[in-house]
Formats: structure tokens, C-alpha cells, sequence
């Protein structure tokens, strides 16, 4: 017997309206009773934790892998197409197209900072306007990844003297610029399965659709990363992270 009482979505079915607040995520950490690191690795760490909720009678414990944040790029051309990049990426045996992007491993960085820096690095690209796209919680149920996805236009190429030297996954990075109708489509058809790509393809094209009018300023408060930095710091990329990190 659950200590509060749930409503089912048959339940809700039969209610006149949602919630009476505004529709919105709450970034609202429960009581945290015990945390440890399960495992270490270079990039994440899976983490154990056990907390409380007024939900449950019991506490509860779950581990899942505690993500470095990350930021990714729409980058969109004068002719309204965006770049998107084919790459292998070897847990899910594909070679998907995805859109620039990159983890948040560089101490201090801003995320805005690290969005053009990735510009740079994946696709030899400046951008002169930045806008906030779109956040993303990626697997809320087993990964503490949050994601930020920028729009980026008035685009012009990195001299070749200053270009990112590129190794393993990255060497075989095959670039395309797609019509924004023409990646709609590919997402909607199931040719394009990139969670991070479909959501900022979506998102671009109805930014497009606006005239890229009234668009999110890109320093724009991020609730979902602040949350997770207050409760769990920071991980950077340097080999195994110290406890509590």
C-alpha cells in the first residue's frame, strides 16, 4: 500500500483539464540517503543511490550512470538546410546521423562556450548567431544526462591552418547539408532515429517555420544542469573521478 495515493491515467482521462499550472518539469531532488560509485570509467561513472519519495513506503535505491551534461548544435545554412553528420557509434552498432555535439568535460566551460568550440572541432564551422533550440533529458530513468541544444546560423568556415586534427570515431565523420523539409521527413519516416538530431530538426524547422523570429536567448537559464551540479559536481574526462564526484 502506497503511503499517497496514485491517479491513473484512466482516471485522469475523465478529468475537464491538466494541471492548473503552467506545464513544466520540476527539478525537485528527493532525500538522498546514501551515495556511492558502483563503477568507474574514463568518461562516466555508475552511481548507487538510495532516497526517499512520499510515495513509497520503503526507501528506494537505483543505480544509473552519471553523465558529464552535454551540448550539441543545429547549425543552419543561408538556404535553410541543417548539417547533419554520419558517424559510428559503436553501443548501438550504427552509423546514425546525429548533429555536432559534445560532453561538457572542460571545468569552468559555459555551455554556450562549449557548443561553439564543438562547431569548431566536428564540423570546421563559425557561427555569429546562437540561440537556445531546445533541452533534453536524454534517459531520465537510468542516465543523469542533460543535454542543450543550440541553434546556430550566419555560418562561415574556420581557416584551415586553425582546423581540429580529428581521430578515432571522428575520422570517419561523413558530413551533409539537408533541407529542413527534407529532414523532417527523414525523421518522421523513421530514417533518422538520433533522439538529439530529431529533436533539434523538429525544433529548427519550426523555428523556420516562425520566420526564426522570437527564439530563446542562448544564455538562457538551464534548471535541469543546475540541479545536477548543486547535488553531484562535476565529472570531467581524465580518467577515473574521485569519490563524491
Amino acid at each position: 500500500m502506497h503511503a499517497r495515493h496514485a491517479t491513473s491515467a484512466a482516471e485522469a482521462l475523465t478529468a475537464q483539464q491538466g494541471p492548473s499550472a503552467e506545464l513544466r518539469d520540476e527539478f525537485t531532488p528527493a532525500e538522498v540517503t546514501s551515495s556511492e560509485t558502483a563503477f568507474r570509467g574514463y568518461v562516466w561513472d555508475v552511481r548507487r543511490e538510495t532516497f526517499s519519495l512520499p510515495e513509497s513506503d520503503e526507501p528506494l535505491t537505483r543505480d544509473f550512470v552519471q553523465h558529464t551534461g552535454a551540448v550539441a548544435i543545429a547549425a543552419i545554412d543561408a538556404e535553410d538546410r541543417i548539417l547533419l553528420i554520419q558517424q559510428y557509434r559503436h553501443p548501438v552498432l550504427c552509423r546514425d546521423w546525429e548533429i555536432p555535439a559534445g560532453l561538457l568535460d572542460v571545468p569552468g566551460e559555459e555551455p554556450l562556450h562549449a557548443a561553439q568550440r564543438e562547431l569548431g572541432e566536428e564540423a570546421d564551422l563559425h557561427a555569429e548567431e546562437w540561440h537556445l533550440l531546445a533541452d533534453q533529458l536524454s534517459t531520465p530513468g537510468g542516465v543523469s544526462e542533460t543535454l542543450r541544444i543550440f541553434a546556430a546560423r550566419d555560418l562561415s568556415a574556420v581557416p584551415e591552418a586553425e582546423r581540429h586534427l580529428r581521430d578515432g570515431e571522428e575520422n570517419g565523420i561523413v558530413p551533409a547539408w539537408i533541407p529542413l523539409t527534407e529532414a523532417v521527413e527523414a525523421v518522421l519516416a523513421g530514417r533518422v532515429t538520433n533522439g538529439t538530431a530529431a529533436l533539434a530538426i523538429l525544433h529548427a524547422d519550426h523555428a523556420r517555420a516562425r520566420g526564426w523570429e522570437n527564439m530563446r536567448a542562448a544564455d538562457e537559464p538551464w534548471p535541469a544542469r543546475d540541479v545536477q551540479l548543486r547535488a553531484r559536481g562535476t565529472r570531467t574526462r581524465t580518467g577515473p573521478a574521485a569519490d563524491g564526484s
